[in-house]
């Protein structure tokens, strides 16, 4: 998985772990990219913060600081499909 497609998946699993705290398993899968990022891709830390349309992913590798922004609705669809589906709402 190359690191964009990682950063994207730990973003949108993010969102839904905590928008639903009680959700075991968007946390466990949310631990699971955030070993990905540090083991697979090398990068010593990295956090996200949301503007009106964008989420913006500040990371550091060994070559420096980056960051990467994905749109505000594309990272958020995980979490509105989840929460749109009766059976992940009970």
């Amino acid at each position: 998985m190359n690191l964009q497609d990682a950063l994207f998946n730990w973003l949108q699993i993010k969102i839904v772990a905590e928008a639903r705290p009680e959700d075991l398993a968007a946390k466990e899968t949310q631990d699971f990219f955030e070993v990905i990022l540090k083991e697979d891709h090398q990068l010593k830390q990295f956090a996200a913060e949301a503007d009106e349309t964008m989420y913006h992913i500040r990371y550091e590798t060994e070559s420096g600081a980056k960051r990467l922004m994905f749109d505000r609705e594309t990272a958020e669809q995980l979490l509105t499909d989840i929460n749109s589906n009766p059976k992940y709402n009970e």
